[in-house]
């Protein structure tokens, strides 16, 4: 550990940092009222606990009234805002960890129909497709009061004693005025490169007014926007060197691309299925050419390639966000020396897209991420050790067999295939959807090294259970696919599955009739048109793949369009009819009064699945509770309790898939909190 590079402290200016790693800004979106409470605050000081050395608050805080929240964003304009960030700045100061605010005025990247409803500012009319909103283009008065605003801003964070500020110069209004696409105004802040920079100048003159020498202010912009006509490389080089030499900033953290579109935005902060780390050099060469301490952030998931940005000298300090998302104790594990133990980052990204569709975070491979008060990233040992049985080893099923082993409970898994995994092995046979395997193999690995017993290509029936003599039997059989929708021509169609597992070999002509909305008719359909034939997705949604979020759909989008696959929303599949070699597909729509056809040689329905729940119904009348479950209890955190049959000798429950047909978080979720407490 003395050598690791990952491990040794770092100077800036006057503050220490104990380690080199970092969680770079980002906005959670746990906030209530504009401010960071209590949830906000567990979160960060769950990851201080356990040894990160800075941790970098609210992404996006914003400085002013006219840049009102697109996506739970503080209010840093607020002077209440000084008392709940000294919380969390005084806690994760007692476990070592520097805290960081990223500010920033998000200009034309957001709406003008929230907060006050005021008209958002640029320095041009043009309105960022992301956000859909026209700009004013601002006046004089606007620049001078939004300087000040930042100033403000700043001083706010150093009263409540944070150790720095960030501020966002990537797709915000400071670099808004840099670049030549989204600036219109004339001089003195437009025309000239010199113009362009001088908002930027001019505010980080306010702010080192406000907090004097002895505060860390940074500045995390993009050094090419990747979009013609805007920032290049050249550019970015000289952006670095001129923020440097001004002698108002203290480090750079350094991304590349710009957040025009949801597909912009996955390249600069990639997604699974695309390459790791893929401007991590373009850091380093920032940092080379101005011998500046440089920080970055962009899908650097694995300590090898954190060790690697440090020990090149590519980085000062390397920001693992989104893979503190799914094990907050990455220090801690590497300093006990159980790095293997690791939870991955399998990049499925639903901790960002859910953000950008309003929600909070959460991740998807581990649900106690932004829920701190409420679920335990380290369970509490059991009071009496009892035999759990659980059936089906897909997500839900090794999550409360992982949950259970770790509370000293013995379990015995029972599993219909050759392996663990359910529909996850199915999701993960899509080379860029690999990664999900992650999910299953770190608990698996997991209940492995505490003694779980696995029985494979066990398909399980009653009498199996009863004879492991459980105290607790946990049903985790997921579903089967539901293809039974339409009122003519059922056994016509095959699902997506079957397009998956290679029971039914693709057609030339498809129609796949989307009525899930989410990822396996994407996998079908990419499946399909790799062999060349012609394939339209469906639905009856007004959007397509609506379960498939902003950023997360850009690579397979790129990748079905390679192949021409049409898209077509307001349409639903009625019936199919069998006509000679073809199928004759009837559509019709819910705005009524119109019918289309279809000629085609397949049809697949994606319609989610149905619980595969016989041996629950099976198993419910000799068990305590007769499978009820007391909501009221799970949600608190208190144990079950129910008992409706005095003569049973088991407690039943049912999770995931076999409850009703939800994603991967919602399945492993209900595995964390019903085992917490068993």
């Amino acid at each position: 550990m003395l050598h690791d590079p990952l491990l040794q402290p770092f100077q800036l200016k006057h503050l220490t940092l104990k380690n080199r790693l970092m969680i770079s800004s980002h906005e959670p979106s746990y906030t209530e009222d504009g401010m960071p409470k209590d949830r906000y605050r567990a979160y960060h000081v769950e990851r201080a606990r356990a040894g990160i050395a800075l941790t970098m608050t609210a992404g996006s805080a914003v400085v002013s009234r006219d840049s009102p929240q697109a996506f739970g964003n503080v209010l840093a304009y607020k002077d209440e805002v000084v008392g709940w960030m000294r919380k969390i700045a005084d806690e994760c100061h007692e476990h070592g960890c520097a805290v960081m605010i990223q500010l920033t005025h998000m200009g034309r990247r957001t709406r003008w129909d929230g907060g006050d409803w005021l008209p958002i500012v640029s320095s041009g009319h043009d309105r960022e497709p992301a956000h859909r909103a026209f700009p004013k283009v601002a006046e004089d008065w606007d620049i001078a009061r939004i300087i000040g605003d930042y100033a403000a801003a700043a001083e706010r964070m150093k009263a409540a004693g944070l150790d720095g500020v960030e501020l966002v110069a990537y797709g915000h209004l400071l670099d808004q005025f840099w670049s030549p696409l989204t600036n219109e105004l004339e001089a003195p802040y437009g025309g000239s490169f010199d113009n362009r920079m001088r908002f930027t100048f001019d505010v980080l003159k306010a702010v080192r007014e406000k907090v004097g020498d002895d505060f860390i202010v940074g500045i995390r912009f993009s050094g090419d926007e990747s979009l013609p006509g805007g920032i290049v490389r050249e550019e970015g080089l000289e952006i670095a060197n001129r923020l440097k030499s001004c002698g108002m900033v203290d480090f750079l953290n350094v991304v590349r691309g710009n957040m025009t579109t949801d597909a912009a935005l996955t390249d600069v902060i990639p997604v699974q299925g695309m390459r790791s780390a893929p401007h991590l050099d373009f850091a380093g060469d920032i940092r080379a050419a101005t011998d500046f301490p440089t920080f970055h952030a962009a899908k650097i998931q694995d300590l090898a390639t954190a060790r690697h940005a440090i020990a090149s000298g590519k980085l000062d300090m390397v920001g693992m966000t989104r893979a503190h998302l799914a094990d907050p104790h990455i220090v801690a594990k590497i300093m006990r020396g159980e790095e293997e133990r690791v939870r991955p980052c399998v990049g499925a990204n639903y901790c960002l897209d859910r953000i950008y569709q309003g929600g909070a975070a959460l991740c998807l491979h581990n649900p106690a991420s932004g829920r701190e008060l409420e679920q335990p990233h380290v369970v509490a040992p059991a009071e009496k050790r009892r035999r759990v049985v659980v059936v089906g080893a897909g997500p839900a099923g090794l999550e409360a067999a992982r949950v259970a082993a770790e509370r000293g409970h013995e379990v015995i898994v029972h599993e219909a295939a050759n392996d663990p995994g359910g529909q996850v092995r199915l999701t993960a046979q899509t080379p860029r959807r690999h990664e999900m395997i992650s999910l299953i193999a770190w608990r698996f690995e997991e209940c492995t090294r505490m003694g779980v017993t696995f029985h494979f290509n066990s398909f399980a029936d009653e009498e199996t259970v009863l004879a492991e003599a459980p105290d607790v039997v946990v049903v985790a059989t997921g579903g089967l696919p539901d293809t039974e929708v339409l009122s003519e021509g059922g056994a016509l169609v095959v699902s997506a599955w079957d397009i998956l597992t290679g029971d039914a070999r693709p057609g030339t002509n498809v129609l796949i009739y989307d009525d899930a909305g989410d990822y396996a008719a994407l996998q079908a359909a990419e499946t399909i048109a790799t062999t060349g034939a012609k394939v339209e997705i469906m639905t009856r949604d007004r959007m397509i793949s609506s379960e498939v979020m902003g950023m997360s759909l850009t690579p397979a989008m790129r990748a079905l369009q390679k192949h021409d696959v049409t898209f077509t929303v307001t349409w639903k599949l009625e019936a199919v009819r069998r006509e000679g070699n073809m199928l004759h597909a009837v559509l019709g729509s819910d705005y009524g009064g119109v019918t289309r056809e279809r000629e085609v040689d397949q049809v697949i329905v994606n319609h989610g699945t149905r619980p595969l729940d016989d041996l629950y119904f099976g198993l419910r009348p000799d068990s305590l509770n007769e499978g009820e479950v007391d909501y009221e209890a799970l949600v608190a955190g208190r144990k079950q309790k129910i008992v409706r049959n005095r003569e049973g000798t088991y407690q039943l429950f049912r999770i995931g898939d076999a409850v009703a047909a939800r994603n991967t978080h919602a399945a492993i979720f209900d595995a964390l909190r019903l085992m917490k407490a068993v």
